[in-house]
């Protein structure tokens, strides 16, 4: 049978027309954009158009506002560590609980080796952001604001817009992850007050190894990487321009897909949750399901371990993802379902279906068809599930989704 992918959020396959537009950059024009002779002429125009391919899908007002870089985590991380140099005096960053650890891993080591005041902000039962507490933690010594577009994980999407508007009235930049949801989301940068943003070419079937930082006209930025007049000097080193080009392709993509991503990608997302939640007993969807990516869904299944879920999973030929953290060796559930303060007898069990425009109804159809005999037989193995109560894990107060 046809394998399954339903794992997009991890990674996209490459759309087939971004590697054709690709192609040619490898062997036939293949000169260094900084060259003075024809070769070089060739490849500094096809850059030229993917940089605006990207500007049109982010809504940004100039294409020089955006920096190409490796991926999402150096996206990040030259946004906070730029602040962290050109805001003065201000030592300060605040960011959410659940964010990526591309940001949190380096809060984390700025806490620990630069002395930086990392304020995190907590997350509700759904996901969503305390804005109160953000407002209290804003201050005069904030120098940057990193706070996700949308959660890998649940796909709850943040008010960053209004986020911005708050941090710019402490005097402090705000920097958003948008990994998730660029190509996925309608994005007009020009019309917020977002200064700087991340994303990753292949969570939108573009290339990995390929990502940008929007930066707005006006924002100092330091580089992290010194050496050429690459990126406008902000960031040195030969144009991977094969990937900057194939980037640009998905970019464009992703603008002619989005009314797709909007409605038929957001109902097989919303058949397939109500589906497992009629057939199986004691399971819920986390995350804000009024405010969320339309391919993402997040279903707890409780009193079983989500390893064993994904194991089977595989088995059948369908791949997701766990929202635990048990397959990296950890024995905690995934650090968003605990912020969230989700049961530990549901956060182990959570799985996570990320949708793209390839997939559809008979993908839906053969999860629906495989989960609930998996999950029958890994309750039969639990003694958690021998001993429970019928709904003791979860309270409706917590997520009225719950089945």
């Amino acid at each position: 049978m046809r394998p399954v992918y339903l794992d997009n959020n991890a990674t996209t396959r490459v759309d087939p027309a971004v590697v054709a537009e690709m192609l040619p950059f490898f062997t036939e024009q293949f000169g260094n954009a900084s060259s003075m002779h024809a070769f070089g002429a060739q490849v500094g125009g096809a850059l030229k158009t993917a940089r605006r391919r990207l500007q049109d899908l982010l809504g940004a007002e100039f294409d020089h506002e955006i920096v190409y870089t490796s991926g999402g985590t150096e996206s990040d991380n030259m946004a906070i560590l730029s602040a962290l140099e050109t805001q003065g005096a201000r030592n300060e960053v605040i960011t959410s609980t659940v964010e990526h650890p591309a940001v949190l891993a380096l809060c984390d080591w700025l806490e620990r080796h630069r002395g930086v005041t990392v304020h995190r902000i907590p997350v509700d039962a759904k996901g969503r952001l305390d804005v109160e507490a953000y407002r209290k933690a804003l201050g005069p010594k904030t120098a940057i604001v990193s706070i996700m577009w949308a959660n890998n994980e649940t796909g709850t999407v943040f008010p960053v817009e209004r986020l911005a508007e708050m941090a710019h009235e402490a005097g402090a930049l705000f920097h958003t992850d948008a990994v998730q949801a660029v190509g996925k989301l309608p994005i007009d940068l020009k019309s917020t007050e977002i200064d700087m943003l991340s994303l990753s070419g292949h969570k939108l079937h573009g290339p990995k190894g390929i990502g940008a930082l929007y930066v707005r006209k006006g924002v100092r930025l330091r580089p992290m990487i010194r050496g050429g007049h690459q990126e406008r000097g902000r960031r040195a080193g030969t144009e991977n321009a094969p990937a900057i080009i194939g980037l640009g392709k998905a970019a464009e993509l992703a603008r002619l897909h989005m009314a797709d991503e909007q409605t038929r990608v957001k109902a097989l997302r919303d058949r397939l949750e109500q589906g497992l939640l009629q057939r199986i007993g004691n399971s819920f969807v986390t995350g804000d399901v009024e405010n969320r990516l339309p391919n993402t869904a997040n279903v707890a299944f409780e009193f079983i371990e989500g390893e064993a879920i994904l194991l089977l999973l595989n088995r059948a030929g369908i791949a997701a993802s766990s929202g635990s953290a048990c397959t990296s060796g950890s024995l905690e559930p995934s650090h968003v379902l605990r912020a969230m303060k989700v049961p530990y007898t549901a956060a182990h069990g959570a799985i996570r279906f990320s949708f793209s425009r390839e997939n559809g109804d008979a993908d839906v159809d053969r999860v629906l068809d495989a989960m609930p005999a998996i999950i029958a037989d890994l309750r039969s193995l639990s003694p958690f599930w021998k001993d429970k109560r019928p709904g003791a894990a979860t309270d409706a107060a917590f997520n009225p989704t719950y089945a």
